[in-house]
This record gives structure tokens, sequence and C-alpha cells, in this order.
């Protein structure tokens, strides 16, 4: 037989891939890229920039190894549906994807998810374990504490 028609689905965008829907609540830390700022404002309102609080998901970007003592912190500010997405710059051999995951999992955190953030950084959603996660917890942020920036 011949070769298959292709379907035309055009493919997801950045924030179709990580998550980001309407009237979520989204903290940034230290994110290098622009365009992820005003990506994401175009599609929630509640952005918070530089400083962490409550939220649904929460972009932070690793630039270095100690830098995942945080997650402690972060783990503590997502809802617990939440994530935090662990961003880091691709090349750099000793702060990649398996150093994040093993911090990841010292601190009560698995990840679900890889992605290629942009040209030159990776993405790796971390999230509270099912088990883990409040019984009746709801899915919102609200009356969750913050964390320092």
């Amino acid at each position: 037989m011949g070769r298959e028609a292709k379907c035309d689905v055009p493919p997801k965008s950045r924030l179709d891939k990580l998550g980001v829907k309407p009237g979520q609540r989204i903290v940034i830390l230290g994110v290098d890229d622009a365009a992820f700022e005003r990506e994401v404002r175009a599609v929630t309102g509640d952005v918070t920039v530089g400083r962490g609080r409550a939220c649904d998901l929460l972009f932070f970007q690793v630039d270095r190894a100690s830098a995942l003592a945080r997650l402690p912190r972060l783990r503590a500010a997502i809802a617990p549906a939440g994530a935090v997405w662990a961003i880091w710059r691709k090349g750099v051999p000793m702060l990649g994807e398996d150093a994040i995951r093993d911090a990841a999992i010292a601190h009560g955190l698995v990840d679900v998810k890889v992605v290629a953030f942009s040209p030159t950084l990776s993405g790796l959603k971390l999230v509270i374990p099912v088990a883990q996660r409040e019984v009746g917890a709801k899915r919102t942020t609200r009356g969750r504490r913050g964390v320092g920036a």
C-alpha cells in the first residue's frame, strides 16, 4: 500500500505542553525567556514574577545545583495537584535532568514530564506524589502559603 495521508494537526503550543490554563495562579522565578512571561499573561492574568506565593504552577530556573535546595519551599507553595517546572540550560553537564530528578525525589517530588522549553532551555515537571497529597484537598491554591524568592 502507499503512504498514509498525514493529518494536518498543528503542533501543541509551549503553554499547552506545560499545562498552563486560564484561571491558574502562576509563579515565574528567574526563567531566562522574555517571551514566556508574555505568553503566560495572555492566558491567565494571575502571574507573579520574581517572588514566590501560593500557586498552581511554579516555573523555576535552576542555574546551579545549590538552587535545588529550594525545592521543599517550592513544593509547599504549589496546590496539591499543582506542579513545579524546573527549567535548566541545555548542555550543562553537571546540572541536567538526572540531577534535578534526584533532588526532587529527595524532597518529596516526582517527575512526570520533560519538555524542550525553548531552543536553549529544558524543563522537568515535578509534582507531589498522589499518595502524599492532602486527602480531600482542592485543586486551587486559595489559602496555601507562598514561598520566599
